[in-house]
């Protein structure tokens, strides 16, 4: 995928330690450092699931990164927390023949956001799972507004990002990629920031208007 800005190619290992470095950039303390990708992690990501894993390239930079595996509709449906669902990472759970493209992480370098890559990148996933004919895409999302928010109940704060009278810096613009939230976990993984929370969020091909109402409702998973 090409834009005038940038251009979406496939991760090779050549971009390993400028996507380390912008993962840096992309994710600052408090999130803890340990927890980003290491080339041992890249690695086997491409090899599993090489069509899944990708850059953004601008004036001759990695400027963004996108992750992904593919998960059995068992393990989807169980939707535990960020290890047990995609394995940790090195991606323990992959399926080959797994009904779910599962969105690990976006990192965008900060001099280039709001230039349309997270969008192209999403993009991607999207003709993705229509290639492949797979059900669902699906992730867990962080929420690193949630912790300063006042809240203490995070579907509370869900909804009201859903209805725009609140802001979450990563959540707030993945809905406006037609990704429905179908609910929270609250122990979903080691996250200070989200308080440990993340918002289950789902995208399907073919979808009718009524259960797209049903799921926005959502449910707290313990």
């Amino acid at each position: 995928m090409t834009n005038p800005a940038f251009e979406i190619q496939l991760l090779k290992e050549i971009h390993f330690d400028e996507v380390i470095a912008l993962q840096r950039e992309a994710f600052p303390p408090p999130f803890d450092e340990t927890l980003l990708w290491s080339q041992s992690d890249l690695a086997t990501h491409i090899g599993l699931f090489p069509e899944a894993q990708w850059v953004a390239i601008a004036e001759n930079k990695i400027v963004g990164s996108c992750s992904n595996t593919l998960i059995s509709e068992a393990n989807y449906q169980r939707h535990s927390d960020w290890e047990a669902t995609v394995g940790g990472y090195q991606i323990k759970t992959f399926d080959p023949n797994g009904t779910t493209l599962y969105g690990l992480d976006i990192s965008v370098a900060c001099a280039y956001r709001n230039q349309g890559i997270g969008r192209a990148f999403y993009e991607c996933r999207k003709k993705l799972v229509i290639d492949r004919q797979l059900k669902r895409y699906a992730t867990g999302c962080r929420l690193p507004d949630f912790s300063t928010s006042g809240f203490e109940n995070v579907f509370e704060f869900l909804e009201l990002v859903h209805m725009g009278r609140k802001s979450d810096r990563t959540l707030s613009p993945l809905l406006k990629y037609d990704l429905r939230i179908i609910g929270a976990h609250t122990n979903y993984m080691e996250d200070i920031e989200s308080n440990n929370c993340a918002a289950l969020l789902e995208w399907e091909p073919t979808l009718d208007e009524q259960k797209q109402n049903e799921l926005m409702r959502g449910k707290l998973v313990p």
